[in-house]
């Protein structure tokens, strides 16, 4: 994950301090995380993809694009804010992948009417 970050941070131009910054990080701490010295945090991870548009999947597990898109994002942001497992967004997902009538249907079975 570490050489991630720092692929990340040089592919978006930036150097430490510039990228820490607007994480609330020192150009120490990102030089710590790049180097493997300290491990990423779970709320680090998240405010890296949150500020730079990050895929999780990628900066964590190097699977996927280096970025999300914009949907991912918003899913993530739910996540994040609502405490969601992933079975949890994935069902989000589905339902807003349906058509309006789909979605009205569903709403209308689960409030019993």
């Amino acid at each position: 994950m570490n050489t991630r970050l720092k692929e990340l941070r040089k592919h978006l131009g930036l150097n430490q301090e510039e990228f820490g910054s607007k994480l609330g990080l020192t150009r120490s701490a990102i030089c710590n995380y790049e180097n493997g010295t300290r491990t990423l945090t779970e709320h680090i991870i998240l405010s890296v993809c949150r500020e730079y548009n990050v895929n999780r999947t990628w900066l964590v597990d190097g699977i996927g694009d280096m970025f999300t898109n914009i949907t991912d994002m918003i899913l993530n942001e739910l996540a994040s804010q609502f405490d969601l497992s992933a079975e949890d967004i994935k069902l989000v997902s589905d339902f807003c992948r349906l058509s309006k009538d789909q979605r009205v249907a569903v709403i209308y079975f689960l409030r019993g009417k």
